[in-house]
């Protein structure tokens, strides 16, 4: 869970946060997301990720990376949860799904891609 992500941009952008996993209900572990990024951009933009390992293997994977890459080391499934919409095993099927939601700004978009999360020494 990623609570707040701030993203700035102008030609350049870079986005940062951090967050913690939680395994169970409780708390294991803090990490930060980073992520950069080129092209027309300018403005700002806040949101909230909230990535859920639906498989064991999937969890591991990730505990047991040393810098967790979305598209490289794992593919994040972005689920779209517009008016009406609900989340079931019909459009859950992947076995890492994110959720963005929140979003706050000029620059909106529906991408993981690229975003590098590390495990943070607290």
């Amino acid at each position: 869970m990623f609570p707040r992500v701030i993203k700035i941009g102008l030609g350049f952008g870079a986005e940062t946060g951090e967050g913690a996993l939680r395994v169970r209900g409780r708390t294991v572990e803090y990490y930060r997301t980073t992520s950069g990024s080129f092209g027309l951009q300018l403005g700002a933009q806040a949101k909230s990720i909230v990535i859920a390992f639906m498989t064991l293997d999937s969890l591991d994977k990730f505990r047991n990376s040393s810098g967790w890459k979305v598209g490289v080391d794992g593919s994040v499934a972005i689920i779209d949860l517009g008016a009406g919409k609900t989340i079931d095993s019909g459009n859950i099927k992947d076995p890492v799904v994110g959720f963005i939601f929140g979003a706050k700004g000029l620059m909106y978009n529906l991408t993981l891609e690229g975003t590098k999360i590390s495990k943070l020494k607290k």
